[in-house]
């Protein structure tokens, strides 16, 4: 009997294929392919705005953020709002917003906006060889892969939440592919303390990393300065910064209202607004590496200062003609001492020679002062001025450090040497040492 018994388990058995990759799922893995399996599956119908798909994605959502502990703002299936759409219909679509105070008194009623776009193309029908064929849109990556993260990374956010120097907004944004209209009502008709956001991140196609990680910013200098801040620290990943925008999303509206943005995105991929974006195609074990990147530059943005809204007033299309491009969007970039990562700079010369003025010192000033300077197409370092200072003296000693630098490689833009415009955060910060004393940015002030 016993033989019998196996002899049928295994006759059976070679009819079905078992997936034992799953069994090694970490916790973060098992949740975000739980997330995209029931935003991009069939009852969700790919979640065209206003639909019934959309509003199941959205309730979704909410009774999520609810179970995590996040407190929400709007109801659990959202907030309605109407949509005129370019045809002339109407219809009616779901913000879902949650809110985790921050903690410190100077930042908490400041506010960075964390959104994900909600909808997708819904679902169409078609004909082969007389039959119509019903196709969804399932919208796996564009954008399960981002409400996903948004998700998890609210969990996180709650969990670390005395971590969080300024509060901090999650929303998954209805109607997107409405010309964003989602984002549009929140801003100008739903939060009523928007002139209060001091940045937004943006999560939208994170689900292909194989391909790239990248941040886009718009050429903010500070955003970037928060990206490369990063690079030190012990990450999985790292973002490459990209100066070309991937994919228009919610961003946008936030830029509208001169609010810092940055879109986080692993870009465009074949299977984009097709019936073939679906599940199996995401890459979860890089998605937890981009969250857990995603999560630690929230909790730095949390207690930066203020990004400034500084768009970039030179363009690619100016490289050759004598004007300064960006750090960002140049074809190749200055170097210092052979490296074209700032923090090489800042390492090699600027922290090495930095003075600690002794009137700020006994004022106990200290704080993160912007700099802004100009490679010229001869190396050398010009237009040295201070964009956002943190005193008198803290300012003019960063601005000295900065000036008497030595030359640099210059960069180049369509083949031609060209000028270059590079911002950096210049960090003067006191520590008090064990031995007695203080000291600053690992040296020892005696």
């Amino acid at each position: 009997m016993a033989a019998l018994l196996l002899g049928g388990f295994f006759a059976s058995a070679q009819y079905k294929s078992v997936d034992l990759s799953s069994l090694y799922d970490s916790e973060v893995v098992t949740a975000l392919k739980e997330h995209v399996s029931i935003l991009a599956s069939a009852e969700a119908d790919g979640r065209k705005a206003g639909s019934e798909g959309e509003a199941f994605a959205a309730e979704y959502v909410g009774k999520t953020l609810s179970s995590y502990g996040v407190e929400l703002i709007t109801p659990e299936s959202g907030e309605p709002f109407g949509v005129v759409t370019s045809s002339g219909d109407t219809l009616t679509s779901h913000n879902v917003a949650a809110f985790i105070q921050g903690v410190d008194n100077s930042f908490y009623d400041r506010y960075i906006v964390i959104g994900a776009r909600l909808d997708n193309l819904g679902s169409d029908t078609y004909t082969v060889d007389g039959e119509k064929v019903r196709r969804i849109y399932y919208g796996a990556n564009g954008n399960a892969s981002g409400l996903a993260m948004l998700l998890e990374l609210a969990r996180m956010l709650r969990t670390s939440r005395l971590s969080l120097r300024r509060s901090v907004l999650l929303v998954a944004f209805g109607a997107s592919n409405e010309k964003l209209a989602g984002s549009w009502y929140f801003l100008n008709r739903s939060f009523s303390d928007a002139g209060r956001i001091d940045a937004m991140v943006n999560l939208d196609m994170l689900g292909t990393g194989t391909d790239g990680f990248y941040a886009y910013t718009s050429s903010n200098a500070d955003m970037n300065m928060t990206l490369s801040s990063m690079k030190g620290e012990i990450l999985p990943i790292v973002p490459e910064i990209t100066a070309i925008e991937p994919y228009p999303s919610d961003h946008m509206a936030f830029y509208d209202k001169e609010i810092p943005s940055v879109m986080f995105t692993t870009g465009r991929y074949p299977e984009h607004n097709t019936g073939r974006d679906t599940p199996s195609i995401l890459d979860y074990g890089m998605m937890e590496k981009e969250l857990e990147f995603i999560y630690n530059y929230v909790i730095s943005l949390s207690g930066a200062p203020k990004p400034l809204f500084r768009p970039d007033v030179t363009s690619a299309a100016s490289s050759t003609d004598g004007k300064v491009i960006s750090f960002n969007d140049i074809d190749v970039r200055p170097t210092f001492m052979g490296s074209s990562d700032p923090s090489v700079f800042m390492e090699k010369w600027v922290y090495q020679y930095l003075k600690y003025p002794k009137e700020a010192l006994d004022a106990g000033n200290q704080g993160r002062v912007l700099v802004d300077f100009v490679v010229d197409a001869s190396g050398n370092v010009k237009d040295v001025k201070v964009s956002r200072g943190v005193s008198p003296a803290l300012d003019e000693e960063a601005i000295r450090i900065v000036s008497a630098s030595p030359k640099w490689k210059p960069g180049r833009h369509r083949g031609k040497k060209v000028s270059t415009s590079i911002t950096i955060a210049v960090e003067f910060r006191l520590e008090k040492k064990s031995k007695g004393g203080v000291g600053f940015n690992g040296k020892r002030i005696k």
